[in-house]
Order: C-alpha cells, then sequence, then structure tokens
C-alpha cells in the first residue's frame, strides 16, 4: 500500500465553494425545516379544535414576536423549497443543465424566495 498522504477527496483546500452546493444543501435544510415547523401548525389546528380558551392561547403564542418571526422562517423556507423544487423538475425534464443556466437559476431561486416571501407577508398583513 502507498504510504504518501493523499487529501481525501474533496479537499477544503482545493475545494471551491460553488452555488449548487450551496442550493442543495439549503433545499435539505428547508425540508427539515419545513417538518419541524408543520408542529406550529398542527398546534395551531388543534388548539382551534380544543375550544376557545386554547386557540386564544396559541394566538398569542404564535401572535407573538418569536412566534411571528417562526412564521417568518417558515415562510421563507416554504418558498425556498417550492421554487428549487420547480427548478429540479425543470432538471428532470433536461432543461438548465448548462453551467451559466445553472447560476443564473440558482440566483433566480433566491429572488423569486425573496418576492414570494414579502409578497405573502405584505398581502397577509395587510389584509
Amino acid at each position: 500500500m502507498d504510504a504518501r498522504k493523499r487529501p481525501l477527496s474533496p479537499h477544503l483546500q482545493i475545494y471551491r465553494w460553488q452555488i449548487t452546493n450551496t442550493m442543495s444543501i439549503l433545499h435539505r435544510l428547508t425540508g427539515v425545516a419545513l417538518s419541524v415547523g408543520t408542529l406550529l401548525l398542527l398546534y395551531w389546528l388543534a388548539s382551534a379544535a380544543a375550544g376557545p380558551a386554547a386557540f386564544a392561547t396559541a394566538k398569542a403564542v404564535i401572535g407573538s414576536w418569536i412566534g411571528r418571526l417562526a412564521l417568518f422562517g417558515w415562510s421563507i423556507a416554504l418558498f425556498y423549497h417550492l421554487c428549487n423544487g420547480l427548478r429540479h423538475l425543470a432538471w428532470d425534464a433536461g432543461y438548465g443543465f448548462s453551467l451559466p443556466a445553472v447560476t443564473k437559476s440558482g440566483m433566480a431561486v433566491f429572488g423569486a424566495t425573496a418576492v414570494l416571501t414579502l409578497a405573502a407577508w405584505i398581502a397577509g398583513l395587510v389584509i
């Protein structure tokens, strides 16, 4: 066996961070965040079924600054996961595999996430 010390692949000293691995990691993280955030939705639904007192408590928890922050993070995760899922659907259909297209679609996902999240929150706060 060769005794030379070779770096493991991909080695962090030579590996260049790219948008593709960032998008992949974020897609997985937002999937987990959506699963955890759904527990908040289940709490809200269960409190609605439990009666007015339980629903008032849930409304106070979700309406607090920490509850709204959690909902804001959940909505970012939702729209990111949606947009990146559509990007993967286009890839499954055979579109957008060139390096410039991958970079552009990745940036488009980030932009669409920001626009959709802000639009949803503006609509939710105005209505």
